[in-house]
């Protein structure tokens, strides 16, 4: 790490964060809540309780985040999609868990890049962050809990073990970015390009193995595709580590995993479609279709300022 990041973008950085991890958290709670079954209800309940925090920090989120977050990510679809409304209505349906989908409605009337003074809402932000980290600290513990649970055969949940590993992977790297932003350190462009591949690379993998082992027997066409998709991030995730010698090395991989990565966007895109309009036979609770497209979305935007940044740096060399 290098430098001290500047009050204004901590403000963007640290809004922009919550609006993807604070929904991605907040329906993780929900997947949670989904998996238990009746004598567990105790469980059940604590996966609500969390749900109503983290919709609480999305909400703080998105008052402090109109004019002020930058229009690249405003159209990434990594805080929503056109079918995130009608994934949430549908799985509240399903599964009777309420969820407040006004926050949705709110995302999408957000003006990005409008002139706001972000200095002035550098301390909001801050005590926003600071919440943010100890939620995030408690459904760490609570993931962890559930996951040893499943592991001595404790605890049955309709979630995988895998899942549960994925999830808390993922608030892991939420808290990391948190504590870095409440510290205003600037990361290193290069290393941070190397971290976020690695750690996406995984993630991305492990979505598409969730789809093939979720998807319907009968579906034997889709369930090919999603196999080879786990095949194809796990041989990114692998070169990562050795492609770390040189800028040029670390190109390359960056532009392999945008091409992999826009083919599984379009995958999950088509496949959440086919979710909502009851053309595809799974066990697939429709949000999480759409959260793992978002998480798609929010890769590919990395990725490609990854590049942006990479070329900008081999000119100026």
């Amino acid at each position: 790490m290098n430098g001290v990041l500047l009050p204004g973008d901590f403000v963007r950085e640290s809004l922009e964060l919550h609006l993807f991890f604070g929904r991605i958290m907040k329906e993780h709670s929900i997947f949670l809540e989904a998996g238990f079954v009746g004598k567990d209800a105790s469980y059940a309940q604590q996966a609500d309780l969390f749900k109503s925090q983290f919709t609480e920090v999305l909400k703080e989120a998105i008052i402090l985040a109109n004019g002020v977050v930058s229009r690249e990510a405003f159209n990434s679809g990594e805080w929503i999609t056109d079918k995130t409304l009608r994934a949430e209505q549908i799985t509240q349906e399903l599964s009777g868990i309420p969820i407040e989908s006004v926050m949705t409605t709110e995302v999408n009337r957000l003006t990005p890049d409008a002139g706001v003074n972000q200095i002035q809402l550098e301390a909001q932000v801050s005590v926003l962050n600071q919440k943010a980290i100890g939620l995030t600290n408690a459904i760490i513990h609570f993931k962890t809990n559930i996951l040893e649970g499943m592991l001595q055969c404790r605890l049955f949940t309709f979630n995988f073990p895998l899942l549960l590993i994925h999830i808390r992977r993922e608030a892991v790297f939420y808290m990391k970015h948190l504590e870095r932003l409440q510290r205003h350190l600037v990361i290193d462009f290069v290393s941070e390009a190397i971290e976020e591949e690695r750690f996406w690379n995984r993630q991305m993998a492990e979505h598409a193995q969730f789809i093939s082992h979720l998807l319907d027997p009968t579906e034997s066409g889709l369930i090919v595709k999603a196999n080879d998709f786990a095949r194809r991030f796990d041989k990114l995730e692998q070169k990562v580590p050795e492609g770390v010698q040189n800028n040029t090395n670390i190109g390359q991989l960056t532009r392999e995993a945008i091409t992999v990565t826009r083919s599984l966007r379009d995958f999950k895109a088509a496949g959440t479609e086919g979710l909502l309009t009851c053309k595809i036979k799974s066990i697939i609770i429709p949000l999480l279709a759409d959260h793992v497209l978002r998480e798609a979305n929010h890769y590919l935007r990395i990725l490609i300022r990854s590049k942006r940044d990479l070329q900008l740096y081999e000119v100026t060399q």
